[in-house]
Formats: structure tokens, sequence, C-alpha cells
């Protein structure tokens, strides 16, 4: 008989990607998911090529990702892509630490997060 086709999280018009275990912290790739936020996948791509920030490039293969998904799985056109939504989220964090001096002990916290990307078609005003 088979298990019934699980809904779609995303609308119809609506394609996301995810990307966990990224090497930062949160606050830090939140500033760059704040230079993609609602603007055409074409431009975000160019901004997150040119930013000097080490993590564009993780966040540019996400969006690159979720436009492909687009794409092949929802058959949307990328011509008219924005990108819809650009959340962080907050992953696990490893404990490292450093001896210091008189007993002590330096706490190092070394934190992971994930970005979800959705993108969705809209029509162009002309």
């Amino acid at each position: 008989m088979g298990k019934a086709k699980n809904p779609r999280r995303v609308a119809d018009n609506e394609a996301m990607a995810v990307s966990k275990m990224l090497r930062t912290s949160p606050q830090k790739l939140n500033l760059v998911a704040g230079l993609i936020r609602n603007k055409p996948v074409s431009k975000a791509l160019t901004e997150l090529t040119f930013s000097k920030r080490r993590i564009a490039g993780d966040v540019k293969k996400t969006l690159q990702s979720a436009i492909a998904n687009a794409e092949n799985n929802h058959n949307l056109d990328v011509d008219e892509l924005i990108v819809a939504e650009a959340y962080i989220g907050k992953n696990l964090v490893m404990k490292r630490g450093r001896p210091r001096a008189r007993g002590r002990y330096g706490k190092i916290l070394k934190p992971f997060s994930q970005i979800t990307i959705k993108v969705r078609q809209v029509e162009e005003q002309a």
C-alpha cells in the first residue's frame, strides 16, 4: 500500500535549502544573511561573491542550492526568484579550554550555526 506523501513544508512558489554545522557563531552568520534578505537572487549572489567575510562562501553555496532546488524540483523560473527568508539557528558548541595562571581555567567556546534560505518566485513589475 505504501506511505502517504509528506506535505510540502513551503508554498508552491517557494523552495528552500539548509546548511548545518557551519563553523561560525550565529551572530556573525546573521550579519552575512542580512546582506541577502529580500533581494533578487542574482544581486544576492553578487553580494556574497564580493563579501570579505569568510563564511560568505558557505552562504553562497547554500543559496545556489536553494536556486537549484527551485529550478529542478519545483519548476520555478530562476530569473524571478528573490530571497524571501534567510534565518540563522544555533547548533552545537564545542567546549575547549586553556590553563591560566593560579590554577584557573579559561573557557573557550567554539560555536556552530545553521542557515536556512527560502527563495520565492515573484512576477516582476514592469
